[in-house]
């Protein structure tokens, strides 16, 4: 079997591979991290792999606080409890350990607990983030446990605000971790479900970056890979979670996917956010819904970049061909074809639509996301119709 190891430095210092997770107190101690408070969500808190990475450091004699109180799709409060803890026990930087949820929330702590104005200063708007205070930025080091988000090498995270209901992005550049720990044998306990959602939202932040009409050429090569990567692991992944090459590919795709959506997203995250927001759905299965609609509506724009797309990934060079690739994966992994799966009621469409155009991902949609496009792909995803002819409306 292949033996998949190596240190990279883009974005940021990564250390992957298989056990590597006991290299954790020798990052800590080059971050300057000696009382770190380890945020995680509440179910990843019980298993075997929290109590032995908790281990690991005690070992070392080094002292970590457990902070659990997180939502799969995280809200200000969980931030302001950890905020809390993170100052009630003086600690000096954060191991954001799991899968998005925590590593956003993780982030945001150690960016907030430092900072005097409301967190919903800093949402990614214009230069919102030289508001900060950069010196009360704790030092972060991230170990993601799923492969999807790769949030892990991201500088923002996303919370959702309790009182709109809505998804924000809350960005500083500091708030790259300082370190990353990608090891595969982390993966290994997720379930088929989880392993299918992860994967499916590495796989939409790749192909919406690749998509964006935005001028970055660094981005697309790293979103194509990332493309390739997801369709010959995902479904290996899926089937025997005990497959660490599978599984150690699925972690580089997904944080391939995060370098590459610098570029942009789309009308895929635009309408996912509000769902998620709404309906507390998991945001990759969500993503993996609405990805063959947002696809079919943008085709005018993207053709020519889905042939190439489909020719790198060794199928018939065409939409139709990329298109049923996409739809046969989603299949494959048991992926919903419709909304009604997540029980969104359709008297809720407008209140989507409404949101998903303000949404930040919207910009960087190949073609203008209208409220009468989100309005389309809404009631597509619901119906289960691709083709125009065939919608009812």
């Amino acid at each position: 079997m292949t033996r998949l190891v190596a240190n990279w430095n883009y974005p940021t210092q990564v250390r992957f591979g298989a056990g590597r997770i006991r290299e954790l107190p020798e990052i800590l101690n080059d971050a300057g991290i000696t009382r770190p408070l380890l945020v995680t969500d509440s179910g990843l808190a019980r298993l075997p792999l929290t109590a032995a990475t908790l281990d690991i450091l005690a070992a070392a004699g080094i002292s970590c606080t457990l902070f659990s109180d997180v939502k799969p799709n995280p809200t200000e409060s969980n931030v302001s409890a950890g905020i809390d803890a993170f100052r009630a026990g003086r600690h000096d930087g954060v191991i954001a350990f799991g899968g998005g949820s925590a590593l956003d929330t993780g982030k945001v702590i150690a960016f907030m607990a430092g900072q005097t104005r409301p967190i919903w200063d800093f949402e990614d708007i214009g230069d919102w983030w030289k508001r900060a205070d950069p010196n009360g930025i704790a030092p972060i080091i991230a170990i993601p446990t799923t492969a999807g988000t790769g949030s892990e090498v991201g500088r923002a995270g996303v919370i959702t605000n309790e009182a709109t209901h809505t998804k924000k992005i809350i960005f500083h550049p500091l708030t790259m971790p300082k370190a990353v720990i990608m090891d595969p044998e982390l993966t290994v306990g997720m379930p088929p479900y989880i392993t299918a959602g992860t994967g499916m939202d590495a796989l939409a932040h790749c192909l919406e970056a690749y998509c964006s009409p935005a001028y970055h050429p660094m981005a697309d090569g790293i979103a194509v890979e990332g493309i390739r990567l997801v369709f010959e692991n995902l479904p290996r992944a899926f089937t025997d979670g005990s497959d660490i090459v599978a599984r150690g590919h699925m972690m580089s795709a997904a944080s391939m996917g995060a370098a590459a959506f610098q570029k942009g997203l789309g009308a895929i995250h635009s309408l996912s956010h509000p769902v998620g927001a709404l309906y507390d759905t998991h945001h990759g299965t969500t993503n993996a819904v609405f990805m063959p609609y947002v696809l079919v509506t943008n085709r005018p724009a993207i053709e020519e970049k889905i042939k190439r797309l489909a020719a790198y990934l060794g199928i018939r060079p065409s939409f139709e061909a990329f298109l049923e690739a996409v739809l046969k994966l989603r299949a494959d992994l048991e992926i919903p074809h419709t909304l009604t799966t997540f029980k969104v009621p359709r008297e809720k469409r407008s209140q989507i639509a409404d949101m998903a155009i303000v949404d930040p991902t919207a910009g960087s949609n190949p073609i203008a996301l209208t409220r009468e496009r989100a309005l389309e792909i809404f009631d597509r995803a619901m119906e289960g119709e691709l083709e125009r002819d065939d919608f009812r409306s």
